[in-house]
């Protein structure tokens, strides 16, 4: 009979804890590939036909931030170099969109090189490099989707972008700088993907901006191209850029007046994120009430 060592045994149980170890890591990193569609219980008005103008609570503005947003002119998207621009990565995963997520694996390693998804809406492609790649020097080219890594924390896969050209953060002029910076956090429970965005702005914001958005598992979904073709749906002078000077956008206060919300809690602001805030709001002035319209939920 072959002796075995005590050494041989403390060598055998390190191995077998090592990989019990890196099978509760592989389990712990859920899936997220396949096909979702997105869930609008919470938020549908906000995400499809967009925030209304004047529309800022809970949004940490800071005071270039709301210029900007005040300023905004919803006709800016009518423009033919707007019509058919990507929502950003940062901004995307809020859209009407199916949503697609495939690997792409190392053939000799069966290392993860990245992740990639892809929205419906616009054919927006985001690329979540997963192997270690160093990030591009500040003066690199900013895209629609930056420039992506990816790393696992636990059952998370957490996604930190840089590179972003300069966008909105909603379809009511909501402002975000090529200065900015975003992370994603992937979170799969069973057939339920949520996906938790902060966007960190130097430039429009005064903390970071946190959203989340969920999918349902949907593998039979089809993911349609979409095609688009800018037009000119307006007769405006070319040089003509929509928007409105300080103190002279006439619909900043119906949001306030329509929804019997203070005007100056409308205009968002850090404060309005915390629940102290709610206290605040008892010492405010409102303004006259305007009546529901048909489409308000």
């Amino acid at each position: 009979m072959r002796k075995v060592t005590r050494g041989r045994i403390v060598v055998s149980s390190i191995a077998l804890l090592s990989l019990a170890l890196a099978w509760r890591v592989s389990l712990a990193q859920d899936d997220p590939t396949g096909n979702w569609a997105p869930i609008f219980d919470e938020d549908m008005p906000e995400r499809i036909a967009g925030g209304e103008i004047g529309d800022y609570l809970g949004i940490p503005l800071n005071a270039a931030g709301l210029l900007r947003a005040e300023s905004w002119s919803a006709e800016i998207v009518e423009l033919p170099q707007n019509q058919c621009r990507q929502h950003s990565s940062d901004y995307g995963w809020r859209g009407p969109s199916n949503l697609r997520i495939w690997v792409d694996v190392d053939r000799a390693t069966q290392k993860v090189i990245a992740y990639h998804t892809h929205l419906s809406a616009y054919g927006a492609e985001q690329t979540i490099w997963m192997d270690g790649r160093p990030q591009p020097p500040p003066y690199a080219r900013h895209t629609w989707q930056g420039f992506s890594v990816g790393h696992w924390e636990g059952d998370t896969l957490v996604i930190r972008t840089t590179h972003l050209k300069e966008d909105w953060l909603g379809l009511n002029g909501v402002p975000r700088s090529d200065l900015a910076t975003a992370s994603a956090h992937l979170m799969r429970h069973g057939d339920y993907l949520t996906v938790a965005v902060i966007t960190y702005d130097p430039v429009y914001l005064a903390e970071p901006f946190i959203r989340t958005v969920d999918f349902h598992y949907d593998p039979s979904s089809q993911m349609a191209p979409w095609p688009c073709t800018p037009v000119d749906e307006i007769d405006r002078p070319a040089d003509v850029v929509p928007a409105y000077l300080p103190g002279h956008n006439p619909y900043l206060t119906e949001f306030a007046a329509r929804y019997h919300v203070p005007p100056q809690a409308a205009l968002g602001g850090a404060e309005t994120l915390y629940p102290e805030y709610m206290e605040k709001l008892k010492t405010m002035k409102y303004l006259p009430r305007l009546p529901r319209r048909a489409t308000d939920r």
